[in-house]
């Protein structure tokens, strides 16, 4: 049986989350509404009516104090809404807080954590100003631009007409039912053309080039590969989660491609050109084994390219541990979340450097387009000012949150 639970802060209580997407709203797109109230929804597979009301009645997503729950829609608080969106993810990504939810219900109820599941969505109920009415485009504008990364999300937009007169959404519903994250296909490698495998890459992320593509065929083709899985009762062709296992080894953020290809790169003033065999290991681990020869017995280098982070000797006995990278692709992508893992990442490896280094602070230098960028935007690039602000709260909640200044 499906359960939706709406989790949202009582009438009396300023919605301080809600003000706070207002004003992006003003700030990033110039559209001013009068108020926005924001509702926490878990869509919930695997309990009875009985579990359910007992989640709610002992306030176990949601804080009795601040919050009210209920298996109904929550009435609208005044000023009422004109328009409803629902923002939650796709099927296939994780949902962390869908997991934590999941989790704590087990552990409550005294069931396998396996046995359910729980995905969360987030509602945003948004009063159109007087002088400022609104319509659908509109709407739907604003989600995919600022309240939804269509990457990773999906939404759904309604009237409050449309919702008094059907009230609650079904958006994460067709999680468990038409499109659970459990299902897997099969995709049909030996049979595309290069223009289906580039529409697959396309639509897929995966950010395989052709030639790629054109390795994974010809390697699920051979015929040991075909024996093999036809042995383990597997397709010819890989499934999708295959396919996503390859696309994420292979990318650049994993594989750092760029950095170990051959980069023919020529000097336009003087014409010169040169062949370049791995940038990491000619610019950068043979630079510095070069600059450590020149130094000699001066070399202050303690540990670099072996452990998560470089240690160079600092002072008065103390040695100092280094970690740089960066995550530009990330954080365009998905500026919260990219800049986040980017920095709990650089975090994790001086703290699993030897026996662990001491965290002091972070340093970051950030680069972004003009904020006031007021023309069209390419097909799926987000704005400037929304990567800034996302990349600087992932910063923030990833950093100076868990306890090391920024």
């Amino acid at each position: 049986m499906l359960y939706r639970v709406e989790t949202g802060l009582h009438a009396n209580i300023t919605d301080t989350q809600g003000r706070k997407t207002a004003l992006h709203l003003l700030k990033a797109l110039q559209i001013p509404v009068a108020a926005i109230r924001q509702i926490k929804v878990y869509t919930v597979d695997g309990l009875d009516a009985a579990q359910v009301n007992r989640l709610v009645d002992e306030g176990i997503w949601h804080d009795p104090i601040l919050q009210q729950a209920s298996l109904e829609p929550l009435p609208f608080v005044e000023p009422a809404p004109h328009w409803i969106v629902e923002v939650g993810y796709r099927p296939g990504v994780t949902d962390n807080e869908g997991r934590t939810a999941r989790d704590t219900a087990a552990m409550v109820l005294g069931i396998a954590r396996d046995s359910l599941r729980v995905y969360t969505s987030v509602q945003y109920r948004i009063t159109c100003t007087p002088d400022r009415m609104l319509g659908r485009e509109e709407v739907e504008a604003l989600a995919r631009d600022l309240l939804c990364n269509t990457l990773i999300q999906r939404f759904r937009v309604k009237s409050a007409e449309e919702w008094q007169a059907q009230p609650g959404f079904e958006a994460q519903a067709a999680k468990v039912t038409g499109e659970s994250n459990d299902t897997v296909d099969v995709v049909p490698l030996s049979s595309m053309d290069d223009e289906a495998l580039q529409k697959a890459s396309r639509d897929n992320t995966w950010a395989l080039t052709l030639r790629e593509l054109h390795c994974i065929r010809d390697q699920f083709a051979t015929p040991d590969e075909q024996a093999r899985r036809k042995a383990a009762g597997l397709p010819a062709d890989p499934t999708d989660v295959e396919m996503e296992v390859l696309a994420q080894t292979w990318s650049e953020h994993c594989k750092h491609k760029i950095f170990a290809s051959r980069i023919h790169y020529e000097n336009k003033e003087t014409g010169q050109r040169e062949e370049v065999n791995n940038l990491y290991k000619t610019c950068i681990r043979d630079a510095t084994a070069a600059i450590r020869k020149r130094l000699g017995d001066d070399d202050y280098c303690k540990s670099v390219f072996k452990d998560n982070a470089g240690v160079i000797a600092f002072i008065n006995g103390y040695d100092a541990c280094i970690k740089v990278e960066t995550h530009n692709s990330p954080s365009a992508l998905d500026p919260y979340g990219g800049a986040l893992t980017g920095i709990v990442g650089v975090n994790r490896d001086p703290m699993g450097t030897g026996m662990g280094a001491e965290l002091v602070c972070n340093t970051d230098v950030f680069c972004f387009a003009s904020p006031f960028y007021d023309k069209e935007l390419p097909p799926r690039l987000l704005h400037p000012r929304r990567v800034l602000e996302g990349v600087r709260e992932g910063v923030e909640h990833g950093g100076n949150k868990s306890g090391i200044p920024t």
